[in-house]
């Protein structure tokens, strides 16, 4: 399967996003009981930023892979003018 390419600016926001937010929920979910939350809720906290850790491992490969591909069809050298 091809994925379209995105640009690497986008994806480096996107990588420290999932990142960050996975942590926090991670750091939140593991203190939640100690605040007097219950342990389900907690548990689906961490769980959801394990998940955002994964999405961000994921965006952080297909940043560290996609390769550009020059489209032939826009830098054509004999291009028609209007």
């Amino acid at each position: 399967m091809k994925i379209k390419y995105v640009k690497p600016i986008k994806l480096k926001v996107l990588t420290l996003v999932f990142f960050a937010v996975g942590i926090w929920g991670i750091a939140f979910g593991l203190s939640m009981p100690h605040i007097g939350y219950t342990p389900t809720i907690s548990m689906t906290i961490t769980i959801l930023g394990v998940v955002n850790l994964s999405m961000g491992g994921f965006v952080g490969y297909l940043l560290l892979t996609q390769v550009k591909t020059p489209d032939s069809r826009k830098s054509s050298k004999y291009k028609r003018e209007k």
